[in-house]
Order: structure tokens, then sequence, then C-alpha cells
């Protein structure tokens, strides 16, 4: 892989800002940030629309003749403004991993309804009694002729409000030890039995407590083998902790902390960026920012070309989590009062980014795989160390 520097979407950029301008209206930031929900499902629409969903899947799965190059400009653009597709980015998850290991009827059925905007997949992993630790599920699904019958509770179901189906993690065999036993299921929240309950996170997101009473679903909502759930669920933890979502270009605690450092000015008049401290923290930040950057870029080239990376995706996320927290830290420390400003508050810097993701970046050590599972991974898997707990 080159790692020389480049923009490699820059022919498509002129093009992407005006498809940007036309269709995106700068609302829609401000509205996230109220609702919580980071989807809107009003640009969701138009990105279908415009086959910018579709671009790069093969046409046999619906795929269309957008360059993929272009789409990312575009999603790039929007991420630049601040808008955020979490309900799409867990969806890709959910479609590379049924590329990947589903049934070429399920292929057919469920990614080209994703690809023209009628199909959105929250996750639904993560239990009340068991949080990181996915496979202590206790949602049942038990089989009933050709259906499933699944009864249980999930929390931290994000953008389920807005979602058409829920990736389920269900015990199919009580019986099998902790990590066997387990499949995966594609629930409609639509289906008689499914109710969900809003929560707020302190990054200001929503998520959801999702329950499930005697849900019924046909058998060929079941994605990969029976009771062979934790390996499928392995393939899409993939592209959730490693592999980017179309949104992987976002502004930088570096460039607003420069751009505000440069502004802003000390009482003897002198630029607050003139104080070389303050520019080698930032440098630090920038530094630990493209470490991130080429990590994710590394998991995306490895996946363009077929295949599943392994411990790598934990590095990458556990790398990029950790490094978010150090960051908006120092962010609000060089700030000083005018960090704590929210978004939408009277002369915040960088529109309150800061504030905000100072607190979302509590949460992102815990979705996607908690930074304690994540370091037993790598420890595990890359390193070759022993367990640190019994294997069930």
């Amino acid at each position: 892989m080159d790692f020389w520097e480049s923009d490699d979407l820059a022919e498509h950029r002129e093009a992407a800002r005006a498809w940007v301008k036309a269709n995106v209206r700068p609302e829609w930031v401000g509205e996230q940030h109220r609702s919580g929900c980071h989807q809107t499902m009003e640009l969701h629409a138009l990105l279908a629309r415009d086959g910018l969903l579709a671009a790069g899947w093969a046409p046999e799965y619906g795929g269309g003749d957008v360059d993929p190059d272009f789409a990312r400009a575009v999603f790039d653009e929007c991420a630049r403004m601040g808008l955020h597709f979490d309900g799409w980015a867990t969806t890709t998850m959910v479609l590379h991993t049924i590329d990947h290991i589903g049934t070429q009827e399920q292929k057919r059925r469920y990614i080209p309804a994703a690809l023209r905007g009628e199909l959105l997949v929250a996750l639904g992993y993560s239990e009340p009694d068991s949080g990181s630790d996915v496979a202590a599920a206790k949602t049942t699904a038990v089989r009933d002729g050709a259906e499933w019958v699944i009864n249980g509770q999930k929390m931290f179901t994000s953008t389920a409000q807005v979602c058409s189906h829920v990736f389920v993690l269900a015990r199919t065999d009580p019986d099998a030890p902790k990590h066997r036993g387990l499949s995966l299921f594609l629930v409609p929240t639509d289906a008689p039995g499914f109710e969900l309950q809003p929560i707020r996170t302190l990054g200001g997101q929503v998520t959801n407590a999702t329950f499930y009473t005697d849900v019924r679903v046909p058998h060929d909502a079941l994605i990969g083998e029976v009771d062979q759930g934790w390996n499928v669920m392995r393939v899409a933890l993939v592209y959730e902790r490693g592999v980017s979502s179309p949104t992987s270009v976002e502004r930088t605690v570096a460039d607003d902390l420069a751009a505000w450092a440069r502004g802003a000015r000390r009482p003897d008049g002198t630029a607050v960026l003139d104080d070389p401290l303050v520019a080698e923290r930032i440098g630090r930040i920038a530094v630990e920012e493209e470490v991130s950057r080429l990590l994710s870029h590394w998991m995306n080239w490895h996946a363009a070309k077929g295949g599943v990376p392994g411990p790598e995706g934990s590095m990458r996320k556990l790398f990029w989590s950790e490094a978010g927290n150090r960051h908006y830290a120092e962010a609000l420390d060089i700030l000083g009062a005018e960090g704590v400003l929210a978004p939408e508050a009277p002369g915040a810097p960088a529109g309150g980014a800061f504030e905000h993701g100072f607190r979302n970046a509590v949460v992102t050590t815990i979705y996607g795989g908690a930074s304690e599972i994540l370091r037993d991974i790598i420890a595990e898997r890359r390193l070759g160390l022993p367990r640190s707990r019994p294997a069930l």
C-alpha cells in the first residue's frame, strides 16, 4: 500500500460540493444535535435516489454506475458539515457480512433493498446484564416450524427508531458453551412484539433499549448457520471496528483547534498559536489523528482486496477511540472556559464541536467493543499472550 499523502478524491470534490449545495440543508446538522438521532432519513432518501448508496456494489445486487469515489466525496463533504450517517454505517456492516456469508437468496433480497434506501439495519448485540460481553446474550430464539420465535432485550440499539430491521444476536442452543449456540437474525422493527425505549447518552445521541416478546421471523431471516452466530458476528465486528463507513473523512480536532488558536488572542495581543507549547500539543494531536487515518486506510485497502482483517480492526478501533479522549481533553485544556460552550451556544468555538466531542469521546470507548475487551483480543490474537481468563 502506498501511504504517500494525496487526495484521491480531488477530481470529484467540485461535483460533490455542487451535489451537497443542491441537496443538503445545513439545518439538518442542528436537527441531529437536538434530536440525538444521527441519521437523517430525508438525506438518506436523496442519496438512494441518486445512486450514491449503490456505488461500488456489484450490478447483480443492485449496484449502479455511480463512481464510488464520487459517492465517497459526497459523504465526506456531508461529514465535514457535521452530519452523521450512523444508521447507514451499521447497515453497510451488515451488508458486507451478508455478502461474505449469506445465501444467494439473502444477497439478492437484502442488499438491493438497502441500496434503494428501503432497508436500514441497527445492531442488536449488547444486553443489560452483559454489555460488551455480547457472547453472554440471554435473548433466545426457538425454532417453531418454518419460523423462529425471539424473546429478550437488547441495549444500545442506536438508530433503531428509524431503522427497518435490527441485526439480533440470540441464543439458539441454551446448553452450548458461551461462545457457541448463538445465531444472528434480521428482525423487522414493525414485527408484532417488537418495542423500543429511547435513552439519551452522555454524548447527546439517543440510543435505544429494544424488547422482543414472541417476535416471529421466517427461517430465511437467519444469517449464517444455526448456532454459528459468533463466527458471523466476528465478520460484522471487523467492519464495525476497522473498516470505515462512508463518512471516513471528518474535520479533525487538530484542524479545528489550530483554526481557533490562530484567531484567538491573549491579553498581550499575540495569537494563542504563537505559544510554542500550544503548537506542540496541537501537533501531537495531528500526528495521532494521522495514525488513525492510516490505520483506517489500511483496513479499507485490505477489505477492497476481498480480505477480512482480524485483530487489526480491534487495534484501529482501540487506538482511535482512546486517542480521541486524549485529544478532546487537551483541546478543552487549551481552550479554557470557551471550550465548554455547547453546540449552538453563542461564541462556541467550532460551533460547539469541542464540548460535544469531549462528551461523545467517552462513549466511543464503549460501542463496537469496550477498550478492555479490545486489549484482550490484541493481546491474545496479535501478540500471542495467554488468555487472561479461562476459556468457556
